[in-house]
C-alpha cells in the first residue's frame, strides 16, 4: 500500500465568515468549495486549499454557528503542521501574524500559534522533496506561501496499541511508536502522537473533527478496509463524498480517520477557476436548494472582484 500523506483534514469552527476571513485573508489559501455538511446539510462544509485545489494541501470545516470553543484530548489531532520554504518565510509569517493580533512562538525553524479559534497551527521549514502546493496571494510573496501539510500531532495515553494498524496502512515508525511517517510516490506526512492533557477532550469550535490519508482510487480503498479490519478496527463501506470516496474509522488511540481518493475532484461541478465563489450542492439536496441557502449565512470570499 503506497498512501500519499495527508488527504485533508477536516475541523470545525463556529464562525463560517471570520473562518474564511483568517485563512483566505490572512493565510493566503484559496476556498475552492462552498458546499454542506453531506450528513447535516444545515451546516456549512468549507474548503480551503492551494491554487488547483489538490489533495495534501487541502483543509476544511464544518460550520456550526456559535458553536464553544472545543478542547482537544486524548484521541484527537491537536495540532496542524504547514510546511513553508525557508527561515525567511518563518519571519514573514512571525511579522504577518503578529499584525493580525496573533500571538506566535518563533523557535529555530518552526513558528507556533493559534487560529482566532484556538486550533494550534505549526509552520516548519520544508525538508521533504514533495512538490510545494501554494495558493496566489497578493499579500503573500510566492516564496513565502504555505507549501502544503508536512503533519499533524494527536493526544493518546497508549500510541504503541495504534502500531499494528498503521504499519499495516503503510506507515513507518520515526524512532518509536509516538511518530510515524506515511510516505507515498509523490508526498508524504508525519503523524505524532504525545501525552494528553488531565482535562477531558471536549469537540466544539477550533477542534479538529478528523484527518484523511490520501488514497489513488476505490482499489485501494478496498484494501485499506481489509488492512484495518485485519488490526482490529471497523471501517465504513466506501462512501461517495461527490469530490471523492472514503472510509472512515478509528484507530486504537480514538483519532478518527479518513482515507480519501484523489480520483474525482473538486472540480467535478465546477471549473477550476470558478473553485469556490458559489454554493455547490450534492444532487440529493439540489431540491432544498432554498431551505438550505436560507440557513446558511452569505459569505464574502476574499477573491470576490479580484
Amino acid at each position: 500500500m503506497a498512501l500519499e500523506g495527508i488527504h485533508h483534514i477536516t475541523a470545525v469552527t463556529g464562525d463560517a465568515q471570520a473562518n474564511v476571513d483568517f485563512y483566505s485573508g490572512v493565510m493566503g489559501l484559496r476556498m475552492v468549495k462552498q458546499t454542506v455538511n453531506f450528513d447535516d446539510p444545515s451546516a456549512y462544509h468549507l474548503y480551503f486549499a492551494d491554487e488547483a485545489a489538490s489533495p495534501g494541501a487541502a483543509l476544511t470545516f464544518f460550520e456550526y454557528p456559535g458553536a464553544p470553543p472545543g478542547l482537544p484530548g486524548n484521541g484527537m489531532v491537536h495540532t496542524i503542521i504547514w510546511r513553508v520554504a525557508s527561515t525567511e518565510a518563518l519571519d514573514f509569517w512571525k511579522a504577518r501574524l503578529r499584525e493580525a493580533e496573533m500571538s506566535v512562538l518563533h523557535e529555530g525553524d518552526r513558528l507556533s500559534f493559534c487560529d482566532p479559534e484556538g486550533l494550534a497551527c505549526k509552520l516548519v521549514v520544508d525538508d521533504s522533496d514533495d512538490a510545494p502546493l501554494s495558493a496566489s496571494s497578493p499579500e503573500i510573496p510566492a516564496e513565502f506561501a504555505l507549501r502544503g501539510f508536512a503533519g499533524v500531532r494527536a493526544y493518546a495515553q497508549q500510541p504503541q496499541a495504534s502500531a499494528e494498524l498503521l504499519k499495516a496502512l503503510g506507515f513507518a515508525a520515526d524512532g518509536d511508536e509516538s511518530s510515524w511517517l506515511l510516505g507515498g510516490d509523490e508526498r508524504s506526512a508525519t503523524l505524532s502522537y504525545d501525552e494528553p492533557p488531565p482535562d477531558a477532550a471536549r469537540p466544539g469550535a477550533g477542534t479538529v473533527h478528523h484527518v484523511a490519508w490520501s488514497a489513488a482510487d476505490d482499489g485501494e480503498l478496498g484494501s485499506c478496509i481489509a488492512a484495518a479490519s485485519g488490526a482490529g478496527s471497523d471501517p465504513t463501506a466506501i462512501i461517495d463524498r461527490q469530490y471523492f470516496h472514503s472510509i472512515y474509522f478509528r484507530e486504537p488511540s480514538g483519532v478518527l480517520f479518513e482515507v480519501a481518493t484523489r480520483d474525482i475532484g473538486f472540480t467535478t461541478d465546477e471549473p477550476l477557476e470558478q473553485l469556490g465563489f458559489t454554493l455547490q450542492l450534492p444532487q440529493q439536496y439540489e431540491q432544498q436548494r432554498d431551505q438550505i441557502e436560507q440557513k446558511l449565512t452569505p459569505l464574502v470570499n476574499p477573491r470576490d472582484g479580484a
